[in-house]
């Protein structure tokens, strides 16, 4: 919906502080891309959408995370309701695995949905914060884990029909590149790319209060506001994100989960979720302080449990074919 070369200009001339390990110059590129006129509102089962799955896998294998069974696509079919009729229809995750060095049978799961609601009456939904954000961060974060290898396993997840009624997430879960009971935590990210207020949000530490001491030693330094919140009784209703997002299938079969997300009422669902009114530098320093959430959580002396008997390689996925998406 904007001069795309402009923008893109734009993106590659400003200076950020972004950390050594994040490049804010591709990870605005990424953005842009997903965001684009081009990938149609990334709504499954057009060709827009098709377009930004194979960026995703184009970029997964230039990050350096490795297919999961010999490929990256993990096919599904969930319930849609396109012109208002039920229908199945397909939709593909995105996934690939960095292996830890000490502890490679515990595996930690960030996700992020690429998925966006299409073309309405002619306007293209781009998307740009819900939640092409969240995807092109795992780019930015795989790169930087596969630099520096981690201690434990860390798949990446990028996931479709999320607005569908978080129909990736189950896929993944119903046919999963690693035991259930091995996977440490699912670190989720959904609209990340603004905020006024330069808050980033973490929510799940309510439930999980386990894993808030690795992420308050994150908030002491981060460049961006680390709140703690929007997960527990505490708030109205309307206000509690644990059903939010992708996350909340993991929460639902007992898998702790941090979802990092920001208060984005102006825009949400709506066509202005654009690249043109993305926050530039706060989105950069949120992919930041997430990539330092993810090197404290992955600390062997941050209080995670050791199971030794999982282990993670392709016999725990399917094979190719098409898989049937269920709700537990």
């Amino acid at each position: 919906m904007m001069n795309s070369r402009l923008l893109c200009a734009a993106a590659m001339s400003l200076s950020l502080a972004a950390a050594p390990g994040i490049d804010a110059t591709a990870l605005l590129r990424d953005l842009e891309l997903l965001a684009s006129d081009e990938m149609e509102g990334r709504r499954p089962g057009t060709a827009g959408h098709d377009r930004a799955r194979a960026y995703i896998v184009r970029r997964f294998g230039e990050s350096g995370l490795e297919p999961v069974g010999g490929a990256y696509e993990q096919a599904f079919t969930f319930a849609a309701r396109p012109g208002g009729t039920p229908a199945r229809q397909r939709g593909t995750n995105v996934i690939g695995v960095v292996r830890g060095r000490i502890r490679p049978g515990l595996a930690f799961v960030v996700t992020a949905h690429y998925d966006h609601l299409g073309v309405r009456n002619g306007v293209v939904f781009n998307g740009a914060n819900d939640n092409a954000s969240g995807t092109a961060a795992l780019f930015a974060l795989a790169s930087s884990l596969t630099a520096h290898p981690p201690a434990h396993t860390f798949i990446f997840a990028a996931l479709d029909a999320e607005e569908a009624g978080l129909a990736g997430a189950r896929a993944l879960l119903d046919a999963p590149p690693v035991s259930r009971d091995a996977i440490v935590a699912n670190v989720n990210l959904d609209m990340i790319a603004r905020d006024p207020g330069n808050t980033l949000y973490a929510a799940g530490t309510f439930h999980h209060p386990h894993l808030k001491p690795a992420l308050q030693r994150v908030a002491r330094r981060a460049a961006v506001r680390l709140v703690f919140g929007h997960d527990g009784p505490g708030a109205p209703r309307v206000e509690d994100w644990t059903r939010g997002s992708d996350h909340y299938a993991f929460h639902q079969l007992g898998i702790p989960f941090v979802y990092f997300g920001v208060e984005d009422v102006a825009h949400h669902h709506k066509a202005s979720d654009d690249f043109g009114t993305i926050s530039r530098e706060f989105y950069a320093n949120a992919v930041e302080t997430i990539a330092a959430a993810l090197e404290e959580l992955d600390r062997p002396a941050a209080g995670i449990p050791l199971n030794s008997s999982s282990r993670i390689d392709s016999a725990h996925a399917r094979s190719p074919k098409e898989r049937q998406s269920k709700r537990p």
